[in-house]
């Protein structure tokens, strides 16, 4: 019977027929250009217009920046240099650089320490935004602000360490008392942070005198820099870091009050976020600058950029509190019930259960906010303060030399900005691959 069936079937495959590659019309550059630019009439119409209108933006800089001079003391020379031809005078650029990076009263033989803080920067902040590095070296993020501190302003190593020791004994009250209530915690550890500064800010110059006395030794010191003489794009970078780094956990304190059971965290969380959003950014801006100083004691100083951080995380921090809150509310109630069912606490429950996917669910709306906060530093020149913006607008456009150089410098900003805005939209994006945002 099975000699019969051999006889009467003539081939039989039993493995499977290679992989022909695509046809050359449905693979390769041909095709994508086809399918992605030229699909119907509407999109290849589209596309010449487009190809059109980059020509012509490009034939018009093109000359602009081949024929830019580098060298030039000043426009007049650039000008006399390009002898009536299209170039850009990019010697501004090359002659005022520094104070486009540091200010123009940043001590020139001090710009190392605001270089070192930039570098240390991308080690503090690794640890953050790569998880899958080693926990232990959050310590480097947790320590990054204070040695960034001691860098870039100077005086004695005791301040930033005074300030460090502030937070640890903040924490330690705030660990002991959590288990008991978590309001009463959070309170008591900032209010044991603060007496722990006030003191230590009495006893600086005490304690400097004590280890000299039995050590004989004097705390390392580096030139103090006033914060009246921070300026330059290292000037936007510092508030856009820390209030974006203050923000995001303000802000969760305050979403997370404003869905309290308890009415008076809840109004105050309602009232700060509602009358926050509707007040706009350059108000508080003249408030710090101006009004602040009204609320002080007589003969109280109150640093500069210290106001201007505080009205930029406080404007920060009421919007992504909103974008949290939504992240809050997208959560299914089964969520909030398994953390109930397992026995946790509140703290417990939002540390491992509700914020994570809360957080996951807000990153994009985090990252817009960030973006447009670190952006929003620049309208700090409207209140005499000269970041990069402000030096433009200022010191330099006031010069007999430079004034009418004005593509080439807001160029130079706006390159500034796009890179720091764009790395950080890369950034987002590719957490959002990792986490999975689209499949919670």
């Amino acid at each position: 019977m099975s000699d019969t069936h051999a006889q009467s079937v003539a081939f039989v495959r039993d493995t499977a027929i290679p992989a022909s590659p695509p046809p050359n019309t449905q693979a390769g550059a041909v095709n994508w250009v086809r399918a992605n630019l030229f699909s119907s009439w509407a999109n290849a119409a589209l596309t010449i217009a487009a190809i059109y209108v980059i020509y012509v933006v490009f034939v018009a800089i093109w000359p602009w920046l081949t024929n830019g001079v580098w060298t030039a003391p000043s426009l007049t020379a650039c000008r006399e240099v390009l002898q009536g031809k299209v170039g850009a005078c990019f010697s501004v650029l090359t002659e005022r650089w520094n104070q486009l990076l540091f200010g123009f009263k940043y001590p020139s033989d001090q710009y190392w320490r605001p270089g070192i803080a930039f570098l240390l920067l991308f080690a503090a902040i690794a640890p953050v935004m790569f998880y899958k590095l080693p926990r232990k070296l959050l310590i480097i993020t947790a320590l990054y602000p204070f040695a960034a501190y001691y860098l870039i302003w100077g005086g004695t190593i005791l301040t930033p360490i005074l300030a460090l020791a502030g937070f640890i004994v903040g924490y330690a009250v705030y660990a002991r008392l959590v288990k008991r209530n978590f309001a009463l915690g959070f309170f008591a550890g900032i209010a044991a942070a603060s007496l722990f500064w006030w003191i230590g800010g009495e006893l600086t110059f005490f304690i400097a005198d004590l280890v000299n006395d039995w050590f004989g030794l004097k705390p390392p010191r580096l030139e103090i820099v006033p914060s009246r003489d921070m300026g330059g794009f290292m000037l936007n970078l510092i508030l856009g870091v820390t209030c974006v780094a203050l923000s995001i956990p303000l802000g969760i304190v305050l979403a997370l009050g404003r869905q309290s059971k308890l009415p008076l965290i809840k109004g105050i969380c309602v009232v700060f976020i509602e009358f926050i959003r509707g007040v706009p950014l350059i108000t508080l801006l003249f408030v710090a600058n101006v009004v602040l100083a009204y609320f002080l004691p007589p003969g109280t100083t109150f640093d500069l950029i210290l106001r201007v951080i505080i009205m930029i995380t406080m404007f920060a921090s009421a919007y992504i509190a909103e974008v949290i809150r939504g992240g809050l509310a997208a959560l299914p109630k089964g969520q909030y019930e398994a953390g109930d069912s397992l026995g946790l606490d509140y703290p417990q429950a939002m540390r491992l259960i509700i914020l994570p996917q809360a957080l996951k669910i807000s990153i994009p709306g985090i990252v817009n906010i960030a973006v447009g906060l670190f952006k929003d530093t620049t309208l700090v020149s409207v209140i005499s303060m000269f970041d990069l913006v402000g030096m433009i607008r200022g010191p330099i456009l006031a010069s007999s030399e430079w004034n009418g150089v004005y593509w080439e410098l807001f160029s130079f900003a706006a390159l500034l900005f796009f890179v720091v805005c764009y790395g950080i939209s890369q950034y987002s994006q590719w957490l959002e691959r990792q986490l999975a945002t689209g499949h919670r």
